[in-house]
């Protein structure tokens, strides 16, 4: 893979990540159009997906040091005083609740990943399995869109909730149905709002990338080092689109 075919493909990822219409799958049908591309396999997708991810830090920054600080002992939750002063012990019990809720659904989320990890890498290969997957996305926020009665908050939000988002995100690893798409409607398809839908699904993300980072980092050893600028400048550009 080439540099420029790295910062384009970022390009795209950054462009598609914050949008529910599955920044994989179209990553998958970018690098077939690139002539005579060498997929570089997940490792790639989940370092582009890091680069957004810091957009997603920098957009829910507010809501990740309040879960932060609601975790600390109590006697660490005032210091400093400027930084947390606006949370009371009602805001602590609810954001310790959502710390909670997010922490199911990446479980759930972990467990099917890791139990379909070969099939999916496979998957990543199939661009007529990734145009099924798009037309999956498409239906969902379809019918996601006609529901008028979807108004319960993040307050509102149950544990069983959680679960089903963690189901969905598990099922969405397969390129073309997008995993914010998917669990976006999935939430109002249970009562959510859209905001809390989307909310609950981002700050779901962040886990759940790190996770799939760490796990994909053990294929770092066998890097053809000449690719690594591309890697790098794929997920800067990624990153800097996301803020765009």
């Amino acid at each position: 893979m080439s540099l420029w075919e790295g910062i384009l493909l970022g390009i795209i990822q950054g462009l598609t990540e914050l949008l529910p219409v599955s920044s994989s799958g179209h990553l998958v049908i970018a690098q077939s159009l690139l002539p005579n591309f060498h997929q570089p396999g997940v490792l790639f997708d989940v370092m582009l997906h890091l680069g957004t991810l810091s957009a997603v830090f920098f957009f829910l920054r507010r809501d990740i040091l309040d879960i932060l600080k609601a975790l600390l002992p109590p006697w660490r939750r005032h210091q400093p005083q400027s930084l947390f002063d606006h949370m009371d012990d009602s805001m602590i019990a609810e954001k310790r609740r959502l710390a909670a809720y997010i922490l199911a659904a990446t479980v759930i989320t972990g467990i099917i990943g890791l139990s379909f990890q070969k099939q999916v890498h496979a998957l990543f290969q199939s661009v007529e399995i990734t145009a099924v997957g798009l037309l999956v996305t498409g239906a969902l926020l379809f019918f996601a869109d006609r529901i008028r009665n979807a108004n319960r908050t993040g307050e509102e939000m149950t544990f069983m909730d959680s679960v089903v988002i963690g189901l969905v995100q598990g099922i969405a690893i397969m390129p073309g149905i997008s995993r914010s798409g998917s669990t976006i409607a999935f939430g109002i398809f249970r009562g959510l709002s859209g905001e809390a839908a989307a909310r609950f699904s981002f700050l779901r993300s962040i886990p759940a990338i790190l996770g799939a980072a760490i796990l994909e980092s053990r294929h770092y050893a066998g890097m053809d080092g000449s690719e690594m600028p591309a890697y790098i400048a794929g997920t800067a550009a990624a990153a800097v689109v996301g803020f765009l």
